[in-house]
C-alpha cells in the first residue's frame, strides 16, 4: 500500500463543496479494507462475479423449463472452460 494516501484523499474530498465528492469520501472510507486488500494482493472477486452473471443469464434463458437436472447440466456446460473455448494444454 502506498503509505499516507488515504488521509489526504479523504480530507480533500470532505473539504469539497461538491456533494458527490463528499460522498466519495464516505464511500472510500467505508470500503477501505476491501480497497486496501485489492491494492496489496491484486486479487478480486471478479471471476466469481462473472460466473454468477453467466449462471443468472442461463437461468433467465431457461425460464419455463422445469427439470432441475437439466438446469444444472446447462449451468455446468456454460461455466466450464472447455465449453467456453479457453483450453490450455494442461486442461486437455
Amino acid at each position: 500500500m502506498v503509505p499516507g494516501t488515504r488521509l489526504p484523499l479523504l480530507t480533500w474530498c470532505a473539504d469539497s463543496d461538491i456533494p458527490e465528492v463528499r460522498q466519495l469520501a464516505v464511500t472510500v472510507d467505508r470500503w477501505w479494507p476491501e480497497i486496501e486488500a485489492f491494492i496489496d494482493t491484486g486479487h478480486s472477486n471478479a471471476k466469481s462475479e462473472g460466473i454468477n452473471r453467466v449462471i443468472k443469464l442461463v437461468a433467465r434463458n431457461a425460464f419455463g423449463f422445469r427439470n432441475a437436472d437439466n438446469q444444472r447440466l446447462r449451468t455446468h456446460c456454460v461455466t466450464t472452460r472447455r465449453a467456453r473455448g479457453h483450453l490450455r494444454t494442461a486442461q486437455l
